[in-house]
C-alpha cells in the first residue's frame, strides 16, 4: 500500500512494502501520482482516500510515544499544528496556518540565501518576536541595516519562530516535535524546554495505523 503525506515543500512517500519511507520536493512529484491513503496540503488531489492532518498527526503521536500525557508539535514548512494528549485522551490541538504562515519555508529559504549553515549557529540570548515567517523577514533586514550580521539576524528570527511555536503550543514542560525543523539545531536549540525528535515521518506512521484498522479501505485502482 503506498501512503503519502503531501506537503507544501516536501512530500513524504511510504510503500509498506519498502523498509523506509522516502523524502521527495514537492516540484518533482508527477501530478498525476495516486495513492492509497495520504494527508497534508496537497493530499486531496492525489487519492480517494484522505485523512486530516490533525487525525494523522495524532495517530501517529500514539504510534511513535509511549507516554499517555504530552504535548505533539509538528512544525512544517506551511504551517504548526500541536496535540495535547493528558491520561492518554486528546486534552488539546490547534492549528496555525496563517500567523504561523511558510515559517519552515522561511527558514530554509534565508538558509539558503545568506549561505549560513544551522549546525554551527549558536542560539542567541535575545530574539526577535515572530508570529510570521514571511512578514518576520523585515526584523532581519532592519537589524543588518543597522549593523548586526547575517548570521546574528537570522539566529534571532529563527529563535523568534521557535518561541512562538512553544507559546502556540501552550508552553509544556517537554514538547515532542514532528516535521522538517527537526533537521535544524538551530531551531531545536531555541526551545526553551526539553524537546524529542521524531522526525518527518509521523503523519505517515498515523496513515499506516489508519490504514491497518479500516478494513474496507481499498487499495488505489488506476
Amino acid at each position: 500500500m503506498l501512503l503519502a503525506d503531501f506537503g507544501t515543500s516536501y512530500c513524504k512517500l511510504w510503500d509498506t512494502t519498502a523498509a523506509a519511507p522516502q523524502l521527495i520536493a514537492t516540484k518533482e512529484i508527477d501530478p498525476g501520482l495516486k495513492v492509497d491513503l495520504a494527508t497534508g496540503h496537497n493530499g486531496k488531489r492525489h487519492t480517494n482516500n484522505y485523512v486530516n492532518e490533525l487525525t494523522a498527526l495524532a495517530r501517529g503521536g500514539n504510534v511513535l510515544i509511549e507516554a499517555d500525557h504530552y504535548t505533539l508539535l509538528d512544525c512544517g514548512s506551511r504551517d504548526i499544528k500541536y496535540i495535547c494528549y493528558e491520561q492518554g485522551k486528546i486534552k488539546n490541538m490547534g492549528w496555525n496556518a496563517e500567523c504561523g504562515a511558510s515559517m519552515g519555508f522561511t527558514i530554509e529559504l534565508l538558509e539558503r540565501y545568506y549561505n549560513l549553515d544551522f549546525t554551527t549557529m549558536q542560539v542567541p540570548a535575545s530574539s526577535f518576536s515572530v508570529t510570521c515567517g514571511v512578514l518576520g523577514m523585515s526584523h532581519i533586514f532592519d537589524a543588518v541595516v543597522g549593523g548586526a550580521s547575517e548570521a546574528e539576524a537570522v539566529a534571532k528570527f529563527v529563535k523568534g519562530i521557535a518561541l512562538n511555536a512553544y507559546n502556540f503550543a501552550g508552553n509544556p514542560e517537554i514538547i515532542y516535535l514532528s516535521g522538517g525543523l527537526c533537521d535544524n539545531p538551530l531551531f531545536v536549540a531555541s526551545f526553551p524546554c526539553r524537546v524529542v525528535l521524531l522526525g518527518r515521518f509521523v503523519l505517515l506512521h498515523g496513515l499506516k495505523a489508519i490504514a491497518n484498522q479500516v478494513k474496507n479501505l481499498q487499495p488505489y485502482m488506476p
